[in-house]
């Protein structure tokens, strides 16, 4: 089901289209800064959806529009005033949280860069933390953009780098070979896939990967991350936790966990929780550990 209750320009064409996988796998369309459509997500609640400046209650398409709205207004998302920094920390262990945290200057033994996916610019490479989190904390689950001059520019200024300057295309293991090509050795990148992560481990295999926007993993892509990623967030995935949530070596949260399944993934880890200001408790467990979270895993 999408909605449709939209301007009319849902039906036009149009050169300046994203299309973001949001909160709940609904699939979002942005047209022209405009949110033109939204289908019915797969699960119906979450509770980091309920946390959010704008709050997505229950799942249902008006309230993630609203959602997706309020991103665009406030700092430019899907849009050429996109602002690239931030030194929010918006959820406690995000990978943008993680990687940023990875990125600071305490922390450069750790990776020396990032390669993650920006509405207007597509796949890129950051070396400056603020810059990971301003583009990976406000940004779920990109799925096609369009490259904005001004986004692009602001990024290169800022010491990174685009893959593709004429497409934005989305590519992590070509993202990574670019990295390497600039002369980092150990980046950090988020995928979706199981396949991505083999190959970057292939490629680079001090490569720091983590799987991201799982919901809905099959049992063999949930085996593949279990097998190639550093980290791998839990998602609304029943099979995440069940296959990787075993396999872990340390979990971060309870109600969307993060699993933790190697050695350098604990490191990366563990340097957040330095970063963290408010209290927090470390104990033995037999993993999963599960609270109450989104509903339901699939």
């Amino acid at each position: 089901m999408t909605n449709n209750s939209t301007t009319s320009s849902n039906n036009q064409l149009s050169n300046d289209e994203h299309i973001i996988e949001a909160i709940g796998k609904c699939r979002v369309v942005v047209r022209d800064g405009k949110v033109a459509e939204v289908s019915e997500g797969i699960i119906q609640d979450c509770p980091l959806a309920k946390r959010f400046a704008v709050p997505v209650e229950e799942i249902r398409p008006d309230a993630v529009a609203k959602n997706i709205e309020m991103r665009i207004q406030t700092f430019g998302m899907c849009t050429p005033d996109r602002e690239l920094y931030s030194d929010d920390a918006f959820v406690g262990f995000g990978a943008s949280e993680i990687i940023s945290s990875a990125l600071g200057e305490q922390s450069k033994v750790l990776i020396d860069a990032a390669v993650i996916a920006c509405d207007g610019a597509g796949t890129v490479i950051v070396t400056d933390p603020r810059m990971a989190q301003g583009i990976g904390g406000r940004m779920s689950g990109l799925v096609k953009t369009v490259p904005y001059a001004s986004v692009i520019e602001g990024i290169i200024a800022g010491g990174g780098y685009v893959l593709d300057p004429h497409t934005a295309r989305i590519n992590a293991v070509d993202g990574v070979e670019l990295a390497l090509k600039k002369g980092f050795t150990k980046p950090a990148v988020t995928v979706v896939s199981g396949s991505d992560a083999e190959e970057i481990k292939k490629i680079c295999p001090d490569a720091v990967v983590i799987g991201v926007h799982s919901t809905g993993s099959s049992d063999a892509e949930a085996t593949a991350l279990a097998s190639h990623a550093d980290l791998v967030t839990g998602c609304a995935s029943k099979t995440i936790r069940e296959i990787c949530g075993k396999k872990a070596l340390m979990q971060a949260g309870t109600g969307v966990p993060v699993f933790v399944l190697t050695k350098e993934g604990k490191e990366i880890l563990l340097r957040r929780l330095i970063d963290i200001s408010r209290q927090l408790v470390v104990t033995n467990a037999t993993l999963p550990v599960q609270e109450r979270g989104p509903t339901p895993l699939i």
